[in-house]
């Protein structure tokens, strides 16, 4: 028994001893292995690290891609508006062509237009001696009418009228007088003064005897502002007045109406400046317009009443 006991024991005894041999044996190999794992374990680490900058470096590369990308977009868009704009201009030009061959196109019509126009002014020019001469004399006449008129007009009103109330002038076809408003009318109206009337009557006497000419009245204020109940403004004035030496020129002196023109310039039209009371007062005028009628002007230009 105790033979058997002790066999028991001893074999134990060896089986444990050859257990603790192999787990040795085993642990060395799995360090080795462990070895190797850590060994390529930092292989791996280094090449992540490589691979983490490459993909940085693809990162970076990237985004230097979008901005490119976004500068080529914008230079495209940019382009795409240049274009349109080339369209447009060449659009314009080409309208501009158009124009132009249809102006050349009217240019033609109107060159053939212009030839007929000329032949038949050759034509009317065959006498132009005689007609130069004709209108020569007509103007001669005219001016020396006008001069006699101005001259008859100034020997009769200067008496007992004041240089600064009237004014006779001849300027090119026409005699006109400026006459002052505080002559002519009571202050800030249209009412004809008893003095203006007898002014009138010798302008009207001049007129009946010569019928070739009309009588022109226009009307001129300062720029002082006017309003009642009667009168709206200064143009309303201006043609008051106009109005009113018309109609004492045909009730109270025989002049023909057919013959007179009424016309109010309001405060335009000065003579001097505003500023001064002065002046003011020389803004402040009538003007009768002496002048011939308008049918004789244009027989004087028909080459076909021109006298022998």
């Amino acid at each position: 028994m105790k033979l058997t006991a002790r066999l028991l024991t001893f074999l134990c005894l060896c089986t444990m001893l050859t257990s603790c041999l192999m787990t040795k044996a085993q642990y060395e190999l799995l360090q080795t292995e462990l070895d190797v794992a850590n060994s390529q374990l930092g292989d791996c680490g280094e090449k992540l690290n490589d691979y983490m900058a490459q993909i940085s470096a693809c990162e970076r590369e990237k985004e230097k891609l979008k901005g490119d990308l976004r500068a080529f977009q914008a230079t495209a868009t940019n382009k795409d508006a240049q274009i349109s704009d080339l369209k447009d201009q060449i659009q314009d030009i080409r309208g501009q062509r158009d124009k132009q061959v249809e102006q050349v196109g009217d240019l033609t019509v109107l060159s053939q237009s212009a030839s007929e126009n000329i032949k038949e002014t050759l034509s009317q020019l065959e006498g132009k001696d005689r007609f130069i001469n004709a209108i020569q004399a007509a103007k001669t006449k005219a001016d020396s009418v006008n001069l006699a008129l101005a001259v008859n007009l100034t020997t009769m009103l200067k008496d007992g009228i004041a240089d600064e109330d009237v004014e006779i002038k001849v300027d090119k076809t026409v005699v006109y007088i400026n006459l002052s408003d505080k002559m002519l009318y009571t202050s800030g109206s249209a009412t004809i003064t008893n003095r203006a009337d007898e002014v009138l009557g010798k302008i009207a006497a001049i007129v009946q005897a010569r019928p070739e000419v009309e009588v022109m009245v226009e009307g001129y204020t300062d720029n002082v502002p006017i309003s009642n109940s009667c009168i709206s403004d200064n143009w309303d004035l201006s043609v008051k007045r106009a109005t009113s030496v018309v109609r004492a020129l045909q009730s109270k002196h025989q002049i023909d109406p057919n013959r007179l023109i009424a016309a109010g310039r309001g405060q335009y039209n000065t003579l001097a400046s505003n500023d001064t009371a002065e002046g003011r007062s020389t803004n402040r005028r009538t003007r009768i317009i002496i002048l011939p009628k308008l049918d004789q002007f244009y027989d004087l230009l028909d080459p076909n009443k021109v006298p022998e």
